[in-house]
């Protein structure tokens, strides 16, 4: 996310890290592999994202900078996704970390990256005030990055054609300073096709930088730069409903020892509720030709829900398991995500 554009000095831009590239076979048909890195940054959809702050706004400002990160959060939640977010005291029980420092920009790690990242060290920074509409907007971004979303401007069907020397040049100078890596990380390296929901570019997307005259040799519309965005576009609230939408008010029932098929499409998710009758160490598992990221989850005392275990088996010629011992007359959630399915299509999910 960038400042203010038009007849400006160069923006401070959002410094995206690099995210992981998982090592795929080399035999995987090109449909499987898209699948699966389309979907791999992705949270399983219902799950409880927490953060917590590592400082109280460092040198970018005072609480008002924490109250503009729980805003952008609310801002997601009130389109109806199924995410969750939930603030915590103690970093070591969060999925994201906060702080605010001036010297180190803005950022996030993307997605499921977030896991990656020791609990001691921050996944999400601030270098600028966010109490302002552009600094509002920043917090829109970078949550959105923490959720799975990536660059607008690197969409491979944007089309764009850069001076790239200029854009080395400018991003080298305040007040982003960047290496020559970086700007290409960040803004010249376009993302693969297998990577990106759709077909077409969203300029008014909230994920998009906005650019002065000069950079951008084409398309000839964009020549002179383009504006900045302040607020979700349609296009935003649709992608993310659609990788996160609403929940169903109470899943499906899982009954010992029966296979219950998984009609999904890629990306698609489903839930299913376990009670078990006697209290024991159970399987919970995928049979057929599927890729799933296959996640359990206990219901709290206080309704709430608690991370058990989870096992992603993309890529690998084997199907997923878990194993755990489950309590008799507990409430669990099994949630299956699926990549991609192969060969006759047909997979199924059952415990025992």
């Amino acid at each position: 996310m960038n400042a203010p554009a038009e007849n400006r000095a160069m923006p401070r831009y959002c410094n995206q890290p690099p995210q992981t590239q998982p090592v795929l076979p080399s035999d995987l048909s090109p449909n499987r592999s898209r699948a699966i890195l389309l979907v791999r940054a992705k949270w399983i959809n219902g799950t409880v994202l927490h953060y917590a702050f590592l400082d109280q706004g460092g040198d970018v400002g005072g609480p008002e900078q924490l109250d503009e990160v729980r805003h952008a959060f609310q801002a997601w939640k009130a389109l109806g996704i199924g995410l969750e977010f939930q603030e915590v005291e103690d970093p070591s029980d969060s999925e994201i970390r906060i702080v605010f420092q001036q010297s180190q920009g803005s950022s996030s790690y993307v997605g499921r990256d977030n896991l990656g990242i020791s609990t001691r060290e921050p996944t999400m920074t601030f270098g600028w005030d966010l109490t302002t509409p552009y600094g509002k907007a920043t917090a829109l971004h970078e949550t959105a990055h923490a959720m799975g979303l990536a660059h607008e401007h690197q969409n491979p069907f944007a089309g764009i054609v850069w001076d790239e020397e200029k854009v080395y040049a400018d991003l080298a100078g305040p007040p982003n300073n960047w290496p020559h890596e970086v700007t290409f990380n960040n803004i010249l390296r376009k993302l693969s096709p297998n990577e990106v929901t759709g077909s077409a570019w969203d300029p008014d997307s909230i994920m998009e930088y906005s650019f002065g005259p000069g950079l951008i040799l084409s398309p000839e519309a964009y020549r002179g730069g383009i504006p900045e965005t302040l607020s979700l576009s349609a296009t935003d609230k649709a992608r993310v409903l659609q990788w996160y939408p609403p929940l169903a008010a109470r899943p499906q029932q899982l009954q010992a020892f029966q296979s219950t098929p998984l009609q999904l499409a890629t990306g698609q998710q489903t839930d299913f509720e376990i009670v078990p009758s006697e209290t024991r160490s159970y399987q919970i598992g995928t049979f057929g030709n599927s890729d799933v990221l296959l996640a359990l989850f206990e219901e709290t005392a206080d309704g709430g829900l608690r991370y058990v275990t989870a096992d992603d088996d993309s890529g690998q010629d084997r199907n997923g398991r878990l194993e755990t011992r489950l309590v008799k007359g507990h409430r669990y959630l099994a949630r299956a995500r699926l990549y991609s399915a192969w060969g006759s299509g047909s997979a199924a999910l059952m415990y025992w």
